[in-house]
């Protein structure tokens, strides 16, 4: 819990308590979860109301759960007697840490947190003290307090309490590193009851550690472990009960000689004490946990200088194999939260365990290799535990911890449906995936044969692989096939998909059939048979040919082009919808609230009523297709006034809508934050919209579009998938410059989703 030692000192030291100092002050806050805004919901909230529910929990205890927050209310509690990094600093020193840690506890599993900071040392007077208050929480996370302390202090609340309780020092980093221990081991190609291990440290963690690790399989004969004094051996003297556990029948006695010939070091102790010599002098492929923070027992770039074939992980977010608690405590809380566990027992830890150990062996997000800005992430010896913002943690871990609290007998409550609780706990990560996820599941189900342009590109080849393992289409790769193979092996890519080259032999039948289609479509519009044979090798018009002919289902073509230049080959191919003028384009805006939509962003510059008109058509056709009612605002800077020349080109076309489409729920020309807000739309009762928030958004003109959706983009307050190209009679959209992986996959997603819709058709 110390400052990195790579960043200069002082302005690390000032940024960090300019972030502590900026308002509101410190790192966690209250905030209300019910409608406080009139005098009605205080007298439900307080008095007189709340007697209500204070009786049904005095006749019915278990109801606590249902009237109060408790389920989902965790207690961070410290004496701040060892702060990691820190040592005894006191109770109110160790506030920030406290907070921190509730902090992590909501940003990665939504459970709410009190910290409470104890000024008590006595062990008895502090476990009556924490008995006290323990009615208020679901669970207890027990923080920072001194060994031997921490063990007996643990051990009588658990005897004492039938909530969940932890003391996540102990436990935290022996799941963590338990998993960790059975992948190391796996890529060592060792079995873990043969192994010799040397656990250097003799602290809360370091005995919670080596005793997982025995349930695991671990021979405690094959242990030696190391205080600062050296090995805890049978000439060792006054020695604290939990060390006896661990005394080794042996002669050896210095740290050096324990490693000779270990298979695995478990460090969790000070920086810098283990050599390069006592590195050499481990067995092949040795495993080496040098997990003391800021600095590891021996540098990570040393040992991997020392030996190539060690196997290493530390404490630090700057190298690979992270052994970082927060994999494993909020997950671990949310499982034995939701099912009103009475304990944290050890089939809870060892599902964790494993649950933790099976998520790294499979494939990676490509928001977590994003959010870490590496090319690739594949289970090996640089990625044998997850990554701290792998989302899928909360699904995985906590599901496993629930599952094992319920065949162990510890939980009050059951989980009927498991598929739909991890849905519950994936819409917990933020409202605004649910829709992406009920996009891919409906993918999913019918996936589609989807033609990605610009398959040189990492972006592109990365979604390609994304649509391909998580079964979402069958992408192929249009392109140069030689430079595409390159930049796969380049990027560590392997994908056994069709690479579609315009130019290569394979194509030449294609070629022909599709240079007589472009030949027929263009010839009367200054083609002719010469420029439509030259054209068929550029993929530009290949990939629109193939789409036009049924030789893919969907297409996504842009990413290094002007928007524009490759939309001309496309509307030169694919027909116009049945009734469709001009087409048009659509974003959608995931916010935290609600999926929002905007139209047209990409096509029609300065469109007329009658261009409106279709323009809105098109666009609740759209969003009808996502299972939503589209509830569409015209948008002008004046509410209902139709003052302006652009007022009255909305409000035109609105007067058009309500007469030809009476069914259709569209109003305007109106001013998008009166549009979004259910008391503003109340001053208009005569509006289609009635009082409920627009989610639709026509706008007068390109320019207003297309600025307002990429602010949202540059600000990245919400997540952008689209243009959604509309009104044309084969699923084909033309992607921004410089997409990210996931917005490729995302409009990927739609063109399956539309193919799906016209194969219905």
């Amino acid at each position: 819990m110390s400052s990195n030692n790579n960043r200069d000192g002082k302005s690390f030291n000032q940024a960090a308590l300019d972030y502590h100092k900026a308002e509101p002050k410190g790192k966690i806050e209250v905030i209300p979860s019910k409608p406080h805004s009139s005098q009605r919901d205080l007298s439900l909230a307080y008095s007189p109301g709340v007697a209500v529910p204070c009786m049904e929990i005095h006749d019915k205890p278990e109801t606590v759960y249902d009237y109060t927050g408790k389920g989902n209310l965790v207690a961070v509690i410290s004496n701040g007697t060892a702060v990691l990094g820190l040592g005894d600093i006191g109770a109110e020193a160790s506030k920030p840490v406290m907070e921190g840690k509730g902090l992590l506890f909501k940003i990665f599993a939504d459970i709410n947190v009190f910290d409470i900071e104890i000024d008590e040392k006595d062990p008895d007077k502090f476990i009556e003290i924490v008995k006290g208050i323990a009615p208020t929480f679901g669970g207890i996370n027990l923080e920072d307090i001194k060994a031997p302390e921490a063990f007996y202090i643990e051990q009588k609340l658990k005897e004492e309490l039938n909530i969940p309780l932890m003391h996540d020092d102990q436990h935290g980093t022996a799941i963590i590193s338990a998993a960790a221990l059975i992948n190391s081991l796996q890529i060592a190609n060792k079995n873990i009851d043969e192994v010799k291990m040397v656990v250097n440290g003799a602290g809360a963690a370091a005995i919670a550690c080596t005793k997982l690790y025995i349930s695991l399989g671990l021979k405690k004969e094959n242990v030696l472990m190391c205080d600062s004094k050296g090995v805890i051996n049978h000439k060792r003297e006054n020695l604290t009960p939990e060390k006896l556990d661990f005394i080794a029948q042996t002669d050896i006695e210095t740290l050096e000689d324990a490693v000779k010939g270990s298979d695995v070091f478990v460090g969790l102790s000070k920086g810098n004490v283990m050599t390069p010599e006592m590195l050499l002098s481990m067995n092949e492929n040795p495993i080496v946990f040098a997990l003391a923070n800021p600095d590891p027992e021996i540098a990570y770039d040393l040992a991997l200088d020392t030996r190539k074939d060690v196997i290493m992980a530390t404490g630090r977010s700057d190298y690979p194999n992270q052994v970082n608690n927060v994999l494993g405590f909020p997950y671990i809380f949310r499982g034995a939260l939701d099912v009103q566990a009475t304990g944290i027992n050890e089939e809870m830890k060892l599902a964790a365990v494993h649950a933790i150990a099976d998520l790294a062996k499979e494939p990676v997000p490509e928001a977590v290799i994003l959010a870490y800005n590496v090319q690739n992430l594949q289970f090996g010896r640089e990625y044998f535990i997850p990554k701290p913002f792998d989302n899928r943690l909360i699904t995985k871990v906590s599901s496993a911890v629930a599952k094992a609290a319920i065949e162990s007998g510890v939980a009050r409550k059951t989980i009927a449906d498991f598929d739909e609780y991890e849905h519950q706990l994936l819409d917990r990560m933020g409202r605004d995936e649910r829709l992406v996820r009920m996009m891919q599941s409906r993918a999913k189900s019918n996936p589609k044969r989807i033609t990605l342009g610009n398959a040189e590109e990492y972006n592109v080849l990365k979604a390609a692989q994304i649509l391909f393992e998580e079964g979402i289409a069958y992408p192929s790769l249009l392109g140069d096939k030689k430079y595409i193979k390159e930049q796969m092996e380049r990027f560590g890519i392997s994908l056994d998909i069709p690479i579609i080259d315009p130019s290569d032999d394979d194509q030449k039948e294609n070629r022909k059939k599709y240079r007589e289609t472009l030949w027929k479509l263009r010839q009367r519009k200054g083609m002719n048979e010469y420029k439509a044979k030259r054209y068929v090798r550029q993929r530009d018009y290949f990939g629109p040919l193939m789409l036009r002919h049924g030789d893919t289902d969907g297409l996504i073509v842009g990413f290094s082009k002007n928007y524009t230049s490759v939309l001309r080959p496309v509307l030169e191919v694919i027909e116009k919808d049945k009734g469709v003028d001009k087409i048009a384009a659509m974003m959608m805006i995931l916010s935290e609230k609600k999926p929002i939509f905007f139209a047209d962003t990409s096509i029609n510059q300065n469109p007329t009523a009658e261009d409106l008109v279709n323009i809105a058509k098109m666009a609740e056709i759209t969003v009808k297709s996502f299972a939503i009612e589209p509830r569409i605002a015209m948008l002008g800077f004046e509410n209902f006034a139709a003052i302006s020349d652009t007022s009255k080109k909305v409000a035109k076309a609105v007067s058009i809508l309500h007469e030809k489409y009476p069914k259709m729920i569209v109003d305007g020309e109106i001013q998008p934050d009166f549009a979004m807000n259910a008391d503003h739309l109340s001053d208009y009762p005569f509006s289609k919209l009635g009082t409920t928030p627009a989610n639709t958004f026509i706008f007068p003109n390109l320019e207003s579009a297309n600025l307002s959706y990429k602010i949202l983009r540059g600000m990245k307050v919400a997540q952008v998938i689209g243009p959604i190209l509309m009104g044309l009679k084969q699923p084909v959209h033309v992607l921004q410059m410089r997409s990210s992986v996931d917005e490729i996959v995302n409009l990927a997603t739609i063109a399956v989703l539309d193919a799906q819709r016209r194969d219905k058709k």
